[in-house]
């Protein structure tokens, strides 16, 4: 892996945990509103279970296999 490829997946990774704050933010939000969508929450959970997978994905690219 290159730096440049590196560095772009240090990007993406970034912005991918941001976006899963704001979504977790946005969950806990729709939790408090007194009468809760819970489609719109059903879909915003499940979005952030896939970026919760990218995310792994992405740290395990990142992180250099060693072998012992």
């Amino acid at each position: 892996m290159t730096d440049d490829d590196e560095r772009e997946l240090e990007n993406e990774l970034a912005r991918l945990q941001q976006e899963h704050r704001d979504l977790d933010a946005a969950i806990d939000a729709l939790h408090q509103s007194p009468a809760p969508d819970l489609l719109r929450l059903q879909r915003l959970k499940k979005r952030k279970l896939q970026l919760r997978d990218r995310i792994a994905f992405i740290e395990d690219q990142i992180t250099p296999d060693i072998i012992a």
